[in-house]
């Protein structure tokens, strides 16, 4: 007797279909891999290939000599007006906000959704947005319109690696990434480094 097999083909495709939904349209998935142009751009830098985001807000402009690292490994990047002036400065870094974290210095401090913190004070004002395991917030001018700010924060995204060759100088031949605290060659080798106050009088 012959048994047929095809009532299993549902039960054996099923966890395909589901492995392939992916997230629900306008969420981040911090769950994908970042490009490897990316990954090696970044790491040449000393920054996480994972902290590293771009945004997108009518009128401004990346100013690519403003990428770089913040904090340990974070990333960092500050986007211009062509018109105004006013600025838009990005900041990646690991951890999270609660209301505390939001409420320090600041004059202001509002959960518009959940995970999305809206904070001003000191002549600026921004937008943290809590990812799995760091935030990204978007600070802009007091000039800078709060709807503008709240759209290029929320849609807040990981560059692909056209983009990424943008964004970030290329890595020098044979480089790696740093692995430790880079050594200064203008300190001297013993005592504690600090400038030397002990100059004779006349200089």
């Amino acid at each position: 007797m012959i048994r047929t097999v095809r009532p299993l083909l549902p039960l054996l495709l099923a966890p395909l279909l589901l492995t392939a939904c992916g997230s629900e349209p306008g969420q981040t998935r911090d769950t994908d891999a970042p490009a490897a142009e990316l990954v090696t751009r970044a790491r040449a830098l000393g920054i996480a290939p994972e902290l590293v985001y771009v945004i997108e807000a009518p009128g401004f402009a990346l100013a690519r000599q403003s990428v770089g690292v913040y904090g340990g490994d974070g990333f960092s990047a500050t986007y211009v007006s062509r018109q105004e002036g006013e600025q838009l400065r990005l900041y990646v870094d690991r951890g999270t906000m609660s209301a505390s974290d939001c409420a320090k210095g600041q004059q202001t401090c509002e959960l518009d959704e959940k995970g999305v913190w809206y904070r001003s004070g000191q002549g600026t004002h921004e937008y943290a947005v809590v990812k799995k395991g760091h935030v990204v917030r978007l600070e802009g001018d007091a000039g800078v319109s709060r709807d503008v700010l709240r759209e290029a924060a929320r849609d807040a995204r990981r560059p692909s690696g056209e983009e990424a060759a943008e964004l970030l100088p290329s890595a020098p031949a044979g480089s790696a990434a740093p692995t430790g605290p880079v050594e200064r060659g203008d300190l001297p080798p013993v005592g504690d480094g600090a400038p030397r106050n002990d100059v004779d009088a006349g200089g």
